[in-house]
């Protein structure tokens, strides 16, 4: 029989990929940790992870046993909330959204939501996709608004029948510029036109997506300041610090800064819902789901 609490432990250690970081949030030694996935080992007959001086690696069978132990942690979650909503009476909805996509389609969603649903208890909270979409998986958001560029989402191959993603609406990006530039009045830019200048980065990955372009486009990217805030790079552009890029939903709107679109093929983020197939069969998620699809600028009425 598969112990659950050591489940527990295989789980953490395969989020921070070290004996001694699992122990840390458990709050434990290194040692019981590593005795605690010997153990589990011995009774599975099959190793779970991969030593060495490095950290841990999951082995296959290690892979099986987290997939498992994050749905039992979403199940037992999901009871949780159920025998809550019948000892209290309350229906509770957990949101985690990025932040420029919140700013920009949440506040007509949940208004539209809270008229038609205003028994629920809403809770917001701001992440990023890969920490929003592992908290829908393991029960702990029933929703995320989130996104996702060229790459795949940062889903794992597993969870990609525990999840149901529904896209939204393209999110392309632009060049902000202080209105003064040479390019400020242009139609569109290439990016190698304003190779010389200096950049204003705005989110990490954002950032990522620029020094993949200035290397294939064989120059060098000179950055004048890293944020993970949109709108306060944008505070940066308008100072004359650089120029950034930045997404249709995170402009800002200001007679100091120029908004050039990129020419084809344009860079974009692909925003959407994710939320588990068993979630989204609640009345209330799915209620919030298209109320979401209805706050998107031009989107179809809503269905009959």
């Amino acid at each position: 029989m598969i112990d659950v609490q050591r489940l527990r432990i295989l789980r953490e250690v395969a989020l921070h990929g070290s004996f001694s970081g699992a122990a840390a949030a458990l709050l434990l030694t290194p040692s019981a940790i590593s005795q605690q996935v010997a153990t589990l080992e011995r009774a599975l007959g099959a190793a779970v992870v991969h030593r060495s001086t490095r950290g841990v690696v999951l082995t296959e069978p290690g892979r099986l046993l987290v997939e498992a132990a994050e749905t039992i942690s979403a199940e037992l979650r999901h009871t949780q909330e159920r025998i809550d909503r019948l000892t209290s009476g309350r229906t509770t909805l957990t949101v985690a959204t990025f932040t420029s996509g919140g700013r920009y389609l949440l506040p007509a969603a949940l208004a539209r939501f809270a008229a038609g649903h205003p028994d629920v208890e809403l809770t917001v909270l701001e992440r990023e996709p890969e920490d929003s979409l592992p908290m829908v998986r393991e029960g702990r958001a029933d929703l995320a608004l989130a996104y996702h560029f060229d790459e795949p989402l940062p889903i794992r191959p597993g969870d990609r029948s525990r999840l149901v993603w529904t896209p939204l609406m393209d999110d392309p990006m632009s060049v902000v510029m202080p209105a003064g530039h040479e390019f400020a009045g242009r139609a569109s830019v290439d990016l190698a036109e304003v190779a010389a200048d200096r950049w204003v980065m705005g989110c990490l990955k954002t950032g990522a997506f620029l020094h993949r372009y200035a290397t294939l486009a064989g120059f060098e990217l000179r950055v004048a300041a890293s944020t993970t805030d949109y709108f306060f790079a944008q505070v940066l552009v308008a100072a004359g610090v650089g120029i950034a890029l930045i997404p249709h939903v995170a402009l800002q709107p200001s007679a100091e800064l120029a908004v050039v679109p990129i020419r084809p093929p344009r860079p974009a983020r692909y925003v959407g819902v994710a939320v588990t197939p068993r979630r989204l069969a609640e009345p209330h998620v799915a209620g919030l789901a298209d109320a979401l699809r209805l706050a998107v600028p031009g989107a179809p009425a809503a269905r009959p």
